[in-house]
């Protein structure tokens, strides 16, 4: 896969990202993570999208023992990491409900956990995930700059933010936001119509879009709309004699969508990666477009 600047500031990253986001009931987490990383490796895939709490706070240290074992160089991948969501866990008595912390304490103690766990000096991209309305802004803007300025993270992203939201950090900031990370899909494209796709790509930026194949309800959902969506998108795709999957994540690469595989099914990771081998023609992309909006 060629590698694609996912901002005007950069870094390059691979054209489809693999995210840990739906690792809490992954079973023998060890092998399996073992076994996507280096099937992503094989593909083309060299970016890799964590959080503190995925996989119940253990999928940072899972992947840096994995990566530690592996013989090539650190700048040969990409780590995103991310902080802000605090859920509820055996492994954190501390926590007793779901609630968001980007205070400046627990961005810094996420940054060197992550750092630890993850067994690296630098963190590519860290994200903070959710807005937090009670935080102090400034003093959040300030420390996510301290920590570029240190080497301990390069750039700086956020993940689910609203397009005010996005701006209300970014008026705060010195330093550039490189990325978004939303959801899009065929069966939800409500970023299209509320304004995040066209401010993401005002400031020059990839978006990561999660979910791209709607978590499976695209091949085997039944409701009206994946049906619906379904049948669409077998008639295009014998077109281009491509499975319905690499045709769904085609549909989101032609709009410069960056997607965020969660799956761990080894068929459906190949369905994503051959998504970079089609070309899907304008009024194909449109046609599955409208049927995601009732338009035909």
């Amino acid at each position: 896969m060629e590698k694609i600047y996912l901002s005007d500031s950069g870094p390059k990253v691979s054209p489809a990202v693999y995210g840990f986001y739906r690792w809490d009931g992954v079973k023998d987490t060890a092998a399996t993570m073992e076994s996507i990383i280096n099937l992503c490796l094989e593909l083309g895939i060299n970016t890799f999208d964590h959080a503190d709490i995925y996989g119940s706070y253990q999928c940072e240290e899972l992947f840096g023992e994995v990566i530690s074992k592996r013989s090539f160089k650190r700048e040969d991948i990409v780590l995103f990491t991310k902080c802000g969501l605090r859920m509820p866990n055996a492994s954190h008595p501390d926590v007793r409900v779901k609630h968001y912390n980007t205070s400046r304490e627990h961005i810094i103690e996420s940054v060197d956990n992550s750092l630890r766990k993850l067994k690296t000096d630098y963190i590519d991209i860290f994200l903070l995930n959710q807005l937090d309305p009670i935080s102090n802004l400034e003093e959040t803007a300030f420390t996510l700059e301290q920590l570029k300025d240190s080497g301990k993270i390069k750039n700086i992203g956020v993940a689910n933010f609203s397009v005010f939201q996005h701006q209300l950090l970014a008026s705060y900031l010195k330093k550039p936001i490189v990325t978004n990370h939303i959801e899009l899909n065929l069966l939800n494209t409500s970023a299209l119509q509320n304004g995040q796709m066209d401010y993401i790509k005002q400031r020059y930026m990839h978006p990561l879009v999660s979910a791209p194949l709607a978590e499976g309800r695209i091949a085997n959902g039944t409701d009206p709309l994946a049906v619906k969506i379904r049948k669409k998108l077998e008639e295009v795709s014998a077109r281009y004699d491509a499975d319905i999957e690499s045709l769904a994540v085609a549909w989101l690469a032609k709009i410069g969508a960056i997607p965020l595989i969660g799956t761990t099914d080894e068929k459906r990771i190949r369905n994503i990666a051959n998504a970079f081998n089609i070309n899907l023609d304008r009024q194909d992309w449109y046609e599955l477009y409208a049927a995601s909006r009732d338009e035909f």
